[in-house]
């Protein structure tokens, strides 16, 4: 089965939710590869994933 970038980005983020600025770093290297139909994936994604995780919530900055 293929692997999309999009699953890709979203388990790299998954695994290193632990430290925010390793957090937002991996997002800023997600926008440069990603496409822009997943980049709106990520950006709902992101939303959903950081509503209970304020430490983590700043990096939605980067999307806008």
């Amino acid at each position: 089965m293929k692997k999309t970038m999009f699953s890709y980005t979203k388990n790299v983020l998954e695994r290193v939710s632990f430290d925010p600025l390793l957090f937002c770093k991996e997002v800023r290297k997600a926008l440069k590869v990603l496409l822009p139909y997943e980049i709106e994936q990520l950006k709902d994604w992101l939303m959903q994933y950081t509503q209970e995780k304020p430490e983590l919530q700043h990096c939605q900055l980067l999307l806008t």
